[in-house]
């Protein structure tokens, strides 16, 4: 059986503390870290785990439970050192994949340069969606339309792969409209070398669905949720 995925959240202001509310409410098990103690307080009660300390102490972060930590996002912006510190050790440690938050150019460049993998500069709405993204990596970006509604990319789900949409029918059953689909198609060049095709199609009832597909899905958030994880 395979373990469950734990994401650390270090620092926790608006942005860090809006990641490990919506990862905590998708059910992800979340370790929060800040030096702050109000911060933590805040968040103590949502998390799997609050820690008080200073991310940037080697020693200190050295005795944190990081072992199954699939995912850790360096959420402080504000304090350019702190980040590119607790990034730096974090990959020292041998956090799999680091998720870090920028606030200039220069300061990207660093995050990047010292092993962080993915790279933001974003407010809260940006942390709500990265959010998502991470506790449902089948869902590759959501758009709120409204509080409850919002235009979603995913991947088909897997039972649905190879019939027509008028089958599926999944306006009526599931409640959401898928709006386009981005059909990704592979081939050879001349030389042998593979070559990515991408084409938008506006379905019609008779479209079929394909596993490469990329599907674009308008609908509540608990039926995208539903559909994506049926």
């Amino acid at each position: 059986m395979a373990r469950e995925k734990v994401f650390a959240v270090i620092g926790l202001g608006t942005f860090g503390r809006r990641v490990c509310e919506v990862l905590a409410e998708k059910g992800g098990k979340v370790l929060a870290i800040d030096v702050k103690p109000d911060l933590v307080e805040k968040v103590k009660n949502i998390v799997t785990q609050a820690v008080l300390l200073d991310s940037t102490d080697e020693e200190a972060l050295s005795l944190v439970p990081f072992e199954d930590v699939a995912v850790a996002v360096v959420a402080m912006g504000d304090n350019i050192e702190a980040s590119i510190i607790t990034t730096a050790l974090l990959k020292r440690i041998g956090i799999p994949y680091i998720v870090a938050r920028a606030v200039s150019d220069i300061h990207q460049q660093v995050l990047r340069q010292i092993g962080a993998d993915e790279v933001i500069n974003i407010e809260i709405d940006q942390g709500q969606r990265l959010a998502q993204r991470l506790i449902s990596p089948e869902v590759l970006d959501r758009i709120p339309i409204t509080e409850s509604i919002s235009l979603a990319e995913l991947y088909v789900p897997k039972p649905f792969i190879g019939d027509t949409l008028e089958k599926l029918d999944l306006r009526k059953k599931m409640r959401v409209n898928i709006v386009s689909i981005r059909r990704v198609a592979l081939s050879v060049d001349e030389e042998g070398n593979p070559v990515k095709n991408e084409t938008i199609v506006f379905p019609e009832a008779g479209e079929v669905l394909l596993e490469s597909d990329l599907l674009f899905v308008v609908g509540k958030n608990e039926d995208i949720d539903n559909f994506k994880d049926y």
